[in-house]
């Protein structure tokens, strides 16, 4: 039961149902493109917010899943995962990489696989939400299927 989904989403729903996630995708009233709207229109803490933020790196797009109550240090995580520099992507690179606008990224549902870094504090959360392709749209999964949805790689990403 997908057709009520916007376009994007609907990809989202079979990426996770390919991973063997069940999570259902959530339409919120009111766009939620930032992590204290999101967490204040599901009456979460903001830290179990799943930021989907999309970089450039070593002439790639590169995926921070972040919890929302952290800031990417990029100088700081390019420094730990080996890249020679981490910049935010344009507009324009996000679509290209993923396929959905800035504010509802999702960390699956792209053309092709990314490079995903997730930030080790979202482990602290036994239920995290994210993006599922547009702002209107969230829905929920643990730390450990964020991992093998996006074959990510653990890692600190904000500063110290």
């Amino acid at each position: 039961m997908t057709e009520h989904l916007p376009a994007r989403s609907r990809l989202v729903h079979d990426s996770l149902r390919a991973a063997g996630i069940e999570g259902r995708i959530v339409v919120l009233p009111d766009a939620a493109s930032t992590a204290p709207l999101a967490a204040a229109a599901l009456g979460i803490d903001v830290g179990a917010i799943a930021n989907s933020l999309v970089f450039w790196s070593d002439d790639e797009p590169l995926l921070v899943m972040t919890s929302g109550a952290h800031r990417v240090d990029t100088t700081a995580l390019a420094e730990r995962i080996g890249r020679t520099r981490i910049q935010r992507a344009t507009p324009e690179q996000v679509r290209e990489a993923t396929g959905q606008a800035i504010g509802g990224v999702a960390p699956t549902g792209h053309p092709r696989p990314l490079t995903t870094i997730v930030d080790e504090h979202l482990a602290a959360y036994p239920q995290i939400w994210a993006a599922a392709g547009t702002p209107h749209t969230v829905f929920p999964l643990t730390f450990d299927e964020l991992l093998r949805l996006t074959g990510g790689t653990v890692s600190k990403v904000d500063a110290g």
